[in-house]
């Protein structure tokens, strides 16, 4: 009976270690994924040149006692140490999560690498470029 529960357990210990191994990506796809986080950045500072070229004519038009109130606001809020202490936090956060971010992506890249992939990688490959006819037309890179 214990030579059963000792199998038992070291079969359930081999399944839970092999969990825990996560497939690295290939290089392929650490590369497309990075060219396509290129290309996103890209359309999102176009959108964002766009926004603040729509926006601009609208800000001429607003009060200009009104926005020197909400200036001086911004400045006297910056110079409390209540925010300083804030910023300071959330710096470091960010610089902690970094590491955090990079080992997580490159896990779900892996995962979807190995298990993913080779079942939808084609139909998505083909939707992600029908989708970019459009973004082209209307959110260039350039």
């Amino acid at each position: 009976m214990n030579a059963k529960i000792a199998l038992a357990m070291i079969l359930a210990l081999q399944v839970s270690m092999s969990l825990c191994d996560v497939p690295t990506p290939s290089p392929d796809l650490v590369e497309k994924y990075d060219q396509m986080k290129s290309v996103f950045y890209k359309r999102l500072i176009t959108a964002y040149g766009k926004l603040q070229a729509a926006v601009a004519p609208l800000v001429d038009n607003v009060d200009t006692e009104k926005t020197q109130v909400v200036k001086e606001y911004i400045e006297n809020l910056q110079t409390k140490p209540e925010f300083q202490a804030v910023a300071k936090v959330a710096v470091g956060l960010g610089e902690e999560a970094g590491p955090l971010v990079d080992k997580t992506r490159t896990a779900v890249l892996g995962l979807y690498g190995h298990y993913l992939r080779p079942h939808i990688g084609d139909a998505l490959s083909d939707a992600i470029d029908n989708i970019k006819v459009y973004l082209n037309k209307y959110l260039p890179t350039e």
